[in-house]
């Protein structure tokens, strides 16, 4: 089994490899640091956001491949931010509910930046209509992506989901039934292993067959789209990203998820457990 990263927050195997070897080391490099100077990971948040609006910058004169380039360190310089405020947090103890929404809103605003700024400098009603349809699958590939690996890593210590509290706010109820879809399609294997004698064993096991999907499902990490978008502005065309978010990346989304779930129906068939679909599923809502 591969050795876990110190703070044993992810599963190395199923990590980018540009994670395992450049931001990663980078962001832990850092840290000491960064606690030595009281840095808290707020401010490495903003720090990122600061980078991101940068690469966006850089990206303006995509043209010129000088620009391009600095671009992509930018850009770098943000992914090593936004996993060193969550290894400060960690290591501090200060992760918070703020914190969390902070690091959220940083990402989508560094994308949001990239996304204006390169349908800008297209200058045409195709580069909008493009650059508003890959945000909107962006923005799908990554919950869905997120929720797969969340589920992953939580299986993987034998642990069963908590659903959202319910609310009266028929909004909060809809974001509930489409977030928790995927959910109900795979509590069968939650239910399951929250019967088992060894709930991290049985986790463990599953966690084994299911590397194939989620190693494929890494490449809908935001590292993927940062050197993809530099590629395309050396390519002298913006659009090329695009059109890599809208047909490619949410074909390996759906590749991804159907593989998943497949290997979950293996694995429960393989270890004896009948199939049929719980009824009292707590995803489920009333």
């Amino acid at each position: 089994m591969t050795i876990p990263p110190p703070d044993g927050s992810r599963d190395r195997r199923i990590e980018d490899p540009t994670n395992l070897w450049i931001i990663h080391p980078a962001g832990r490099l850092l840290l000491p640091w960064a606690i030595a100077r009281g840095i808290s990971a707020n401010f490495v948040s903003v720090i990122g956001l600061i980078l991101g609006a940068l690469a966006a910058a850089c990206y303006a004169n995509w043209s010129s491949w000088p620009f391009a380039l600095l671009g992509l360190v930018f850009s770098v310089g943000w992914l090593i931010a936004d996993g060193l405020d969550g290894m400060i947090a960690r290591a501090t103890r200060t992760a918070s509910a703020l914190g969390r929404a902070l690091d959220g809103m940083c990402d989508h605003g560094v994308f949001a930046l990239l996304y204006l700024v390169l349908a800008y400098s297209v200058g045409t009603l195709e580069g909008w209509i493009l650059a508003t349809a890959a945000g909107v699958t962006h923005a799908v590939q990554s919950n869905l992506y997120e929720s797969e690996r969340t589920r992953f890593h939580r299986r993987c210590k034998g642990e069963t989901p908590v659903p959202p509290a319910p609310s009266r706010n028929p909004l909060v109820q809809l974001y509930d039934w489409v977030a928790g879809s995927i959910d109900r399609v795979a509590f069968r294997l939650d239910q399951a292993m929250s019967r088992a004698a060894d709930p991290v064993a049985f986790g463990q096991a599953y966690a084994v067959r299911a590397l194939g999907p989620m190693r494929l499902m890494r490449l809908l990490t935001a590292n993927a789209r940062v050197f993809a978008i530099c590629l395309a502005c050396l390519a002298a065309d913006p659009r090329l990203f695009f059109w890599f978010e809208i047909v490619p990346l949410t074909a390996l989304l759906v590749i991804g998820l159907v593989w998943h779930r497949a290997v979950e129906i293996r694995f429960l068939r393989s270890a004896g457990v009948a199939s049929q679909q719980p009824t009292n599923s707590p995803i489920q809502r009333t």
